[in-house]
């Protein structure tokens, strides 16, 4: 019998990082406008709190990645964290607007220091279960399929950001927050602790992680071929130095193209009003566009990682995306506004991202042991954090010492290098080959 991914299964892990996705979507929206609208802290200082999160990930993420990996509990060794992790980030994401309220009637340094702690702790009570919500998928899912169960992942990821952007949108019309001297997020922030709660709640009560998980270990027990880890000799198992190397240039990859990609995102709002004089609504729409992009592309990229591998799908979407930035160099050079071919280079940013995205987690922990997948996944977002970090203020620097138009030759330049790197990886790509003789896995159809 053919190995077929299990969809409905794949949804319901997939809830955990719905509810990671409307957290931060959530949080990039409103923790701006209360550090500089309530509090009254300057750009710099807000901007240094907004990175936080990126930097304590750099350290979180992989040690709670790798201890979830030496957890055995009775309910899973992903779910106590995500069971926790969730629980711990909606009680304290409800006590920053209290404190946020409560400044605003009475401003007062203690209150802010209280809301400088509590969101230090929900920032960790985040990182805590990231990497085990995202590694319990793999955890889950035969090696040859995980590109198209990440890409049901992905997608899972953006419908938490939509349903948070849905309730923001019904919630606070600009009718009731033009011209507030303030505005109450409470009920925002109730609301989408709410979300959270119940996605990880239905998560827990559909999936069986201990079960499943053990069914997957027989599973690839059976398929020697798909490890690439060997006995060293002692009874332990070690990736041979061709895999290492492999890994190496993959993660260097990783950093390539998010320090590319995130470059873009950052700083394109204020280029297209340097450069061009649009607005917030024209640069809005343009990401907006990429965004729905990479939406629809999810499914189809990882249906065809599976047929043409994944090292191949994520060259075609770097190589794509490093065209996609060069074209908008020329086209912001060209025209004095935003043209509707913008939108269609943005689309096709969004495909690229994809193609990336959606293929890069699982070649990463295709090179690991099962009994390593959390650390690395830790690995994966320790690369791309990092390139989170360093690459707003790379840019920012080039920027300020060349001009504005330097940003898409700087976001191609990283994307071909991607490119180059990438083209030294030679494991971690498994295709979904179809493999016979899988009647005992049935229920995966």
């Amino acid at each position: 019998m053919e190995l077929k991914l299990n969809n409905k299964r794949t949804i319901l892990v997939g809830l955990a990082f719905l509810s990671i996705s409307a957290f931060w979507q959530m949080y990039d929206s409103v923790m701006t406008l209360i550090l500089t609208g309530t509090f009254q802290l300057n750009e710099t200082v807000s901007g240094a709190i907004m990175a936080a999160d990126n930097v304590l990930a750099l350290f979180l993420l992989p040690l709670f990645g790798a201890i979830s990996d030496r957890t055995e509990t009775r309910i899973g060794r992903r779910m106590p964290f995500i069971l926790g992790g969730t629980a711990a980030a909606a009680v304290l994401m409800n006590l920053l607007p209290m404190l946020d309220n409560q400044y605003a009637n009475h401003p007062s340094p203690a209150t802010l220091a209280g809301f400088v702690a509590v969101l230090a702790l929900l920032l960790v009570a985040m990182g805590t279960y990231r990497s085990p919500a995202v590694a319990l998928m793999p955890d889950v899912t035969p090696k040859p399929l995980r590109s198209k169960g990440n890409a049901i992942i992905n997608l899972m990821g953006a419908v938490g950001g939509i349903l948070y952007l849905a309730v923001a949108a019904v919630m606070y019309p600009t009718s009731r927050t033009e011209g507030a001297a303030h505005v109450d997020y409470q009920p925002l922030f109730l609301v989408v602790s709410l979300i959270m709660a119940a996605a990880v709640v239905v998560l827990f009560l559909t999936v069986r992680e201990p079960k499943l998980a053990e069914e997957n270990r027989r599973l690839e027990a059976a398929h020697p071929e798909w490890d690439l880890a060997e006995d060293d000799g002692s009874g332990h198992e070690t990736l041979p130095a061709p895999v290492k190397r492999s890994l190496g240039f993959l993660l260097v990859s990783i950093s390539l193209w998010f320090i590319a990609y995130n470059g873009v995102t950052t700083w394109f709002t204020r280029y297209v009003a340097e450069v061009m004089g649009e607005g917030l609504g024209g640069a809005s729409t343009c990401l907006l566009v990429a965004t729905a992009g990479a939406i629809v592309s999810y499914i189809p990229v990882g249906a065809a990682a599976s047929r043409v591998g994944r090292k191949k799908t994520i060259l075609f979407g770097v190589a794509l995306l490093a065209a996609c930035f060069l074209l908008g160099f020329v086209l912001t050079t060209v025209y004095s506004s935003i043209q509707p071919i913008m939108y269609l280079v943005f689309a096709l940013v969004g495909l690229a991202w994809a193609a990336i995205n959606v293929n890069s987690l699982p070649m990463v922990v295709e090179m690991c042991r099962g009994s390593d997948i959390g650390k690395f996944t830790g690995y994966y977002y320790t690369f791309s954090m990092a390139a989170q970090v360093v690459t707003p203020i790379a840019a920012g620097a080039l920027i300020s010492a060349v001009g504005y138009r330097v940003l898409f030759p700087y976001a191609a330049c990283f994307a071909a290098l991607a490119f180059v790197t990438m083209c030294f990886v030679r494991h971690g790509d498994v295709k979904a080959a179809g493999k016979r003789g899988l009647d005992a896995f049935g229920d995966m159809d």
